[in-house]
């Protein structure tokens, strides 16, 4: 059965000592709700190490916001798979809209990020999603359907049971256009099917 995730992206915002206190400040807010579903946050690189040094894992899980999909080398300002290990990082969220858009990042490279985290033993969150323009040109599904096939190229069917798949509805983010809980999951039933298209039913539930 499939538990119910919420992952906080925290983008660019919040300096490491920020960071400490905000996550002190939730870790005390959960013992008090005893949420079901698991719950992560996911700081920006520089107040990784200070939020993994105090994080409750029966509380919270720790993710990042990027990666790079070499173990080492000479990739001046990247982060290793084999470093967001170390930190005891549980997620990696991989191919967001704005990497997408603002880096010009390829599926290509967001296949390869997928299969070297599970390479490492950690949990990807893939993010896919269409734009306004795309929505409106009514193509939305399509976009959804080629950047699944295109990022999930290198996985095998067991690797896939442990991808969380992230509907990112690009054109809701800023825009005032709220993504309605139907448009969503219209999308999600979407991505499911596509799922047992490529693999089969079983992994797609």
């Amino acid at each position: 059965m499939r538990k119910g995730i919420i992952a906080g992206n925290w983008k660019m915002y919040m300096t490491h000592t920020e960071a400490e206190a905000f996550v002190k400040e939730l870790q005390n807010r959960l013992m008090e709700i005893k949420t079901p579903y698991e719950v992560a946050v996911i700081p920006p690189f520089t107040a990784l190490y200070n939020v993994s040094t105090i994080i409750d894992k029966r509380l919270l899980k720790l993710g990042a916001q990027n990666v790079f999909y070499e173990k080492e080398g000479a990739y001046t300002g990247e982060i290793s798979p084999k470093m967001l290990k170390a930190l005891n990082c549980d997620y990696v969220v991989i191919g967001h809209s704005e990497r997408r858009r603002y880096f010009s990042e390829s599926d290509e490279m967001i296949a390869r990020k997928l299969k070297a985290v599970l390479g490492e033993g950690m949990t990807p969150i893939l993010c896919i999603g269409e734009t306004l323009e795309q929505r409106e040109k009514g193509v939305h599904k399509q976009v959804v359907e080629s950047q699944l096939i295109s990022d999930l190229a290198y996985l095998s069917g067991d690797e896939v049971k442990s991808v969380v798949i992230a509907y990112e509805p690009v054109w809701a983010i800023g825009t005032g256009k709220p993504c309605s809980p139907k448009d969503a999951a219209d999308v999600a039933l979407f991505i499911r099917n596509v799922v047992a298209q490529l693999y089969n039913r079983k992994l797609a539930k």
